[in-house]
């Protein structure tokens, strides 16, 4: 029997230690969309991205205007069939018809090409800029004894009470207002 209210004594010291040792971790939490919309690297990002999509979508447009070009001459050349320039007449449509669905055809290409060019493009411009500011996060809060920070932008915290907001001591590190 004495060796069970020793036993249970020791667990309850424990369990009280750790309690408090658990209630002494620091937590923290932030904003990281406000963090990344205030970093210059990102507007410079952004201005980067916009204009590569600008030049895809240039590239696209102009394949498109040959396609259209290509149909008004379709409807034009349809509007003089008669059953004398059938023959002669109808293949030149069924030509036209062929490189038009040709040029359709190129523009799904192209398109394709562009999406993955595009999500290259964002990767290439935005890790370094994300990198960058996690870098800033964890060195603020390893420097302020944070256990635990939350990004408050993230979807997946849906609740949260109390903490220290870091997102203007991360701003600063990253010399940003």
């Amino acid at each position: 029997m004495r060796n069970l209210v020793k036993t249970i004594a020791i667990a309850a010291v424990f369990f009280f230690s750790i309690g408090a040792a658990s209630a002494q971790q620091k937590l923290g939490h932030i904003n990281s969309e406000v963090i990344l919309q205030a970093m210059p690297e990102l507007k410079t990002a952004d201005a980067a991205f916009e204009t590569f999509r600008k030049t895809k979508l240039s590239e696209l447009e102009a394949v498109d205007k040959e396609r259209q070009a290509k149909i008004a001459t379709f409807q034009e050349k349809y509007k003089t069939l008669t059953e004398a320039n059938q023959e002669v007449l109808g293949k030149e449509l069924e030509g036209l018809n062929q490189e038009i669905q040709q040029i359709e055809q190129r523009i799904g290409e192209l398109d394709q090409k562009a999406q993955a060019e595009l999500g290259q493009k964002r990767e290439e411009l935005y890790k370094p800029v994300l990198a960058k500011a996690e870098t800033a996060i964890k060195a603020v809060a390893k420097e302020k004894g944070y256990a635990y920070v939350f990004d408050t932008a993230n979807q997946a915290l849906v609740y949260f009470e109390g903490g220290d907001d870091i997102t203007p001591l991360v701003k600063a590190k990253l010399g940003i207002q």
